[in-house]
């Protein structure tokens, strides 16, 4: 049986990795969540963990309540995510949000797990940390954005053959189609309304300015080793075809299904084997895909997140940080729809610039950034 260790398991991704592992008899070890004690007491009570975490220490007296006499290790702190990560076990599913699911992550390829990658801020301030720690373990990382998983798949079987161009697809969002000027005036509700995906508040918000596909870009380039030049991003509203890969022959391989989120969680649990699944099948009768450039003057955060890994550093961090920091601002109507990328070009041009990048060097580009963004 195999046996998993799921970080962030209240959230979109970590309640349907838990639908998977009940579908395929996969053991949960320990369960960690933010601040959802009653979801995670109700999870716990289902998949009997023999690790409960709750990062909000707040909420430990509620969740040691619940769970009183189960058996259950309880435990609070963000240190102890950690802990869970560095578990023995089959695969450490990292669904934690932001930059807090960096640390876990580095943790868990230290200790030579296995790493189910949902938290792409994890590549993306420290993708040459973890890469590099993977090769050295000889670890696996896998990747669980329905995007990077696609093009994981494509780059399957490939041999010696590298590829020319990853085609990352991006569905748009819910203003596909928006001048600036149209943009002015959007509200939080029509931020948070995906026409395709079912998600946690920031990371719609992130797609409705198009920051999500910039992140994912800079996630692909350490993924799969390409150069920023080689990762072309196409507007697919449908979210049908998930990604493409062109090879040097002019052979485009892309991998399509219904947008669901449990598979390319279940291939990364599951890899190499494909099982059934309880997504619904992909019918390609009455089926319509378009494609388009993304317009990066309407949507400027694809271009800053482009610059950030040029520039390269601690940039990128800066970057994500002040990202997450205006994206809490505008979901708290502190802040405009147009004034988030305004907030994130300030911070990369006014926090301390490292060309060196370490956990401590993370830690304080992100004290930093938030301290000047106040």
């Amino acid at each position: 049986m195999k046996d998993m260790v799921l970080l962030g398991s209240t959230g979109s991704i970590g309640t349907q990795a838990l639908d998977v592992a009940k579908l395929h008899n996969i053991k949960v070890t320990a369960l960690s969540a933010g601040s959802n004690a009653e979801l995670l007491i109700r999870q716990a009570e289902e998949f009997s963990p023999k690790y409960v975490c709750i990062a909000d220490e707040s909420k430990y007296r509620d969740l040691k309540s619940g769970l009183s006499g189960k058996g259950i290790e309880l435990m609070c702190g963000k240190e102890c995510l950690c802990a869970l990560a560095a578990l023995p076990c089959d695969t450490v599913v990292n669904a934690i949000v932001g930059t807090a699911g960096f640390a876990p992550a580095l943790s868990a390829v230290s200790a030579g797990n296995k790493l189910a990658l949902a938290n792409k801020e994890s590549l993306v301030v420290g993708g040459e940390i973890i890469t590099s720690i993977v090769k050295e373990k000889g670890t696996c990382l896998f990747p669980i954005d329905s995007e990077h998983s696609a093009i994981f798949q494509c780059l399957t079987g490939r041999g010696n053959n590298k590829p020319k161009k990853l085609i990352l697809t991006a569905s748009g969002g819910p203003f596909r189609g928006y001048t600036s000027e149209m943009l002015k005036t959007v509200d939080k509700a029509q931020a948070l309304k995906h026409p395709n995906w079912n998600m946690g508040a920031k990371i719609t918000v992130d797609s409705a300015t198009m920051m999500n596909k910039g992140l994912e870009l800079i996630e692909a380039v350490w993924l799969f080793d390409v150069l920023p030049e080689q990762v072309e991003i196409v507007v697919h509203p449908q979210s049908i075809l998930h990604s493409a890969v062109e090879f040097e022959d002019g052979s485009v391989i892309g991998q399509m299904g219904t947008p669901d989120m449990r598979i390319p969680i279940q291939l990364a649990l599951t890899y190499p084997n494909r099982c059934p699944s309880c997504a619904k099948p992909l019918s390609l009768f009455g089926v319509t895909m378009t494609f388009e450039k993304p317009d990066e003057k309407a949507f400027p955060c694809m271009g800053l997140a482009r610059s950030a890994l040029k520039k390269g550093g601690n940039m990128p961090c800066i970057m994500n940080k002040a990202n997450e920091i205006a994206v809490g601002m505008f979901l708290r109507d502190k802040l405009s729809f147009c004034e988030i990328p305004e907030k994130i070009s300030w911070a990369m041009e006014n926090v301390g610039f490292s060309e060196k990048i370490s956990l401590d060097i993370i830690t304080e580009t992100e004290r930093e950034t938030e301290e000047i963004l106040k």
